[in-house]
């Protein structure tokens, strides 16, 4: 069942609801009305009975016709009176406000011979009532047509915004985010309708972001697959060439002490050099500092070799307990501030970074600020991408803020159920 066919329902039932208890009220009030006005006729018939007794021409039939609530009738000698209920009390709203038993008709044999049936006449009565009854039904029937008709003119305009906005909902679902709600003369429609559009930009948004996210990705997967593949191939396939090598001399060499010496020098040296860019390259995979180290060792070791390779100058503060930090919790952190440094170096042109670490009861934050030129990207890169998921990872709340010649400044409050889980 629609809405509007529920609203329907439930004001038909109050309205119902309503009528009944006023046809209550004033059958009541009728039934009271009635008697009391037919008690009084009940005192003249009586009393028109006594004069007939004592003067049968007192009661002529000009006389008597224009009487209310009293019926009078002549009979003739052979004429019997009526068996049965008065015809005026024969339906069920009569025979409720005055019963047939009070009104039961009484025949008079007069001196001159005539006979004189008079009783108590509520016709007159029970048709008002019965009018008002009508006219009761007929204005409640009339004020609830109006009230439906004005809630149907009412609620239409709103019904049509929910099917409108049900329609686009299907529309979103099915993935097509460029669907927006029309403008409506209602104030709340239109807040709806401006809330769902601006949902719908910012999905069609997120969309856009994640399709260049992705693809970003892509390129940065091929370029450290490339990376990967040169430095396998120029740094330790060097070294590995230049191992084989020296090992073959060594067979020429073998009765050439110095030359084995030599040789054996050079082995050991390139065996360091390889063993030095593996652990470079693994570095770069992954950071293995931090299976020895604490949070706060691994980043302040990363910011010396930033520094030293950079030459720019950054310095950390560490302030407070570090909470105990979950594994993935450090990685995120950690590749959060590598990121940070390394669009430092690439894009802020600073000539300093400070570096705030702040650990607490309720969690952790961290804060990173330089002096460069604090201008905005044009378009928010890859490095920007990967700290706000790596903070979504976290769940924490990452802010950046820039201003022009002051730098950039990067906030992450990070609660202890997003440090810890």
């Amino acid at each position: 069942m629609s809405a509007l066919w529920r609203i329907n329902l439930l004001v038909t039932l109050l309205f119902t609801l309503i009528t009944m208890v006023c046809l209550a009220v004033l059958l009541r009030q009728a039934a009271h009305d009635v008697k009391r006005e037919l008690d009084a006729a009940a005192a003249v018939v009586g009393y028109l009975g006594e004069m007939a007794e004592r003067d049968p021409d007192s009661l002529r039939p000009g006389l008597t016709d224009s009487l209310r609530h009293i019926r009078v009738r002549w009979l003739d000698a052979t004429e019997s009176m009526p068996v049965g209920v008065d015809p005026a009390l024969d339906d069920l709203l009569s025979s409720w406000l005055y019963p047939a038993e009070l009104s039961s008709p009484s025949v008079l044999k007069l001196s001159n011979g005539q006979r004189l049936h008079i009783s108590v006449d509520p016709h007159d009565e029970v048709e008002e009532v019965s009018d008002s009854l009508l006219q009761l039904l007929v204005l409640f029937g009339l004020a609830l047509l109006l009230c439906l008709l004005a809630i149907r003119w009412a609620v239409r305009p709103g019904m049509r915004v929910l099917s409108e906005l049900l329609g686009a909902l299907v529309s979103i679902a099915d993935g097509r985010l460029d669907t927006r709600l029309p403008s409506h003369r209602f104030a709340e429609s239109r807040r709806l309708a401006e809330r769902f559009n601006h949902m719908a930009a910012a999905l069609e948004d997120a969309r856009a972001d994640n399709e260049q996210l992705t693809q970003a990705l892509l390129a940065l997967q091929e370029r450290e697959r490339t990376r990967l593949a040169q430095a396998l191939h120029d740094d330790l396939g060097q070294y590995l060439a230049g191992i084989r090598a020296r090992a073959c001399l060594l067979r020429v060499q073998a009765d050439q002490p110095d030359a084995v010496r030599d040789t054996a020098a050079h082995l050991e040296q390139h065996s360091l050099d390889l063993q030095n860019g593996f652990r470079t390259l693994v570095r770069d995979l992954y950071p293995v500092m931090l299976d020895h180290l604490n949070l706060e060792d691994a980043i302040g070791q990363l910011a010396e070799q930033w520094q030293s390779t950079q030459g720019i100058e950054c310095e950390v503060r560490l302030r407070g307990p570090m909470p105990a930090l979950s594994m993935d919790a450090k990685v995120h952190l950690y590749r959060m501030v590598q990121e940070a440094l390394t669009n430092v170096a690439r894009h802020a042109r600073a000539t300093r970074v400070c570096l705030h670490l702040c650990g607490g009861h309720n969690g952790l934050r961290l804060l990173l600020r330089d002096d460069g030129h604090g201008l905005p990207p044009e378009r928010p890169g890859v490095g920007l991408r990967s700290m706000i998921e790596h903070a979504r990872c976290l769940g924490a709340r990452l802010r950046m803020r820039h201003r022009a010649g002051k730098g950039w400044a990067l906030y992450l409050k990070l609660p202890l159920q997003g440090a810890t889980s």
